[in-house]
């Protein structure tokens, strides 16, 4: 992702180095993905211990972990498991007309802020809302904030699964506020009734997301 006059905001200091950390360490583990987890652990050591703790656990796993194994491990749980969706519009739109209107709306907040993404990233990919989020600290809280059930449906979903990828989302909740009435309820009625099905108006965003094989060139 490029950036281009990036804005300051009023924010705790030490959450654009956290939702950074938080970014690197949810994209695909690609071959430069040794240095973002040693990157990832030096910024964790700085932040506040609810969000450190889990940040810290995850980059202790992935180091012993094999690179080949944690790919593998990232494709399944990630690429091959609709509960455990990176891309966060699915959560309240499913694959609907409703999504795409979603996903055009997040190009536009990035293109206000002076940001382009690339053709090979779709907007609302973890990774890439927590990349903007450490850039334009206001405008990305309130885009995880919009999608805090979503968040939080993902992050029980990869615990239930006992994934390492649980820890970052655990460090992810824990730079926000807690869930209270219309995100407790919003968060329930998505595990009883999962998102809308609507099988239409995705294009061009949504056809990379769901694809019957894996899909390994996420946000880097």
């Amino acid at each position: 992702m490029k950036r281009k006059n990036t804005r300051t905001s009023r924010v705790e200091p030490w959450l654009p180095a956290a939702w950074q950390a938080q970014s690197l360490l949810l994209a695909y583990p690609d071959e430069e993905f040794e240095q973002r987890l040693a990157l990832a652990a030096r910024v964790a050591a700085t932040l506040p211990d609810p969000v450190a703790r889990p940040l810290l656990r995850f980059t202790a796993h992935a180091e012993r972990t094999a690179a080949v194994d944690r790919a593998a491990a990232y494709v399944a749980t990630f690429d091959h498991r609709k509960r455990c969706c990176l891309y966060l519009t699915y959560y309240a739109h499913g694959d609907t007309r409703k999504r795409g209107i979603a996903l055009l709306r997040l190009k536009q907040t990035y293109a206000a802020a002076g940001w382009r993404l690339g053709d090979e990233e779709l907007p609302d990919h973890l990774a890439v809302v927590l990349e903007f989020a450490a850039a334009d600290p206001a405008a990305g809280a309130r885009l995880l904030t919009e999608h805090r059930a979503g968040l939080e449906l993902l992050r029980l979903a990869l615990n239930d699964d006992g994934s390492p990828w649980a820890h970052v989302l655990d460090s992810v909740s824990a730079t926000l506020p807690p869930l209270a009435g219309d995100d407790r309820e919003a968060v329930l009625r998505l595990a009883a009734e999962g998102p809308p099905e609507e099988q239409v108006g995705l294009d061009p965003y949504a056809a990379p997301v769901f694809l019957p094989d894996p899909v390994v060139g996420g946000p880097r």
